[in-house]
């Protein structure tokens, strides 16, 4: 594999391992989800914060606005956490 196959396919995998978080965090009792980041907190990064935004994205374009709504809050307390900056 050359480095930018190698490279493509880590950003597919880690975008994967986002994606099952995310669902996990939409699933989750009301209250759980701290423990759910914490769990994964290597997965706490600017990535993920995309990631949040371009799903929330996607679930306000297709009826689910309790969703989006949800997912926008996690990635604006993530990115304040992480003091990441638009």
């Amino acid at each position: 594999m050359t480095t930018t196959t190698a490279q493509t396919q880590e950003q597919s995998d880690r975008e994967n391992l986002y994606a099952a978080l995310i669902d996990k965090l939409c699933q989750c009792p009301s209250g759980e989800e701290p423990e759910i980041l914490d769990a994964h907190s290597d997965l706490l990064d600017a990535g993920l914060v995309k990631m949040l935004a371009k799903v929330a994205t996607y679930y306000a374009h297709h009826d689910n606005q309790d969703a989006a709504k949800f997912l926008i809050h996690v990635a604006r307390e993530l990115s304040k956490q992480l003091q990441i900056t638009n």
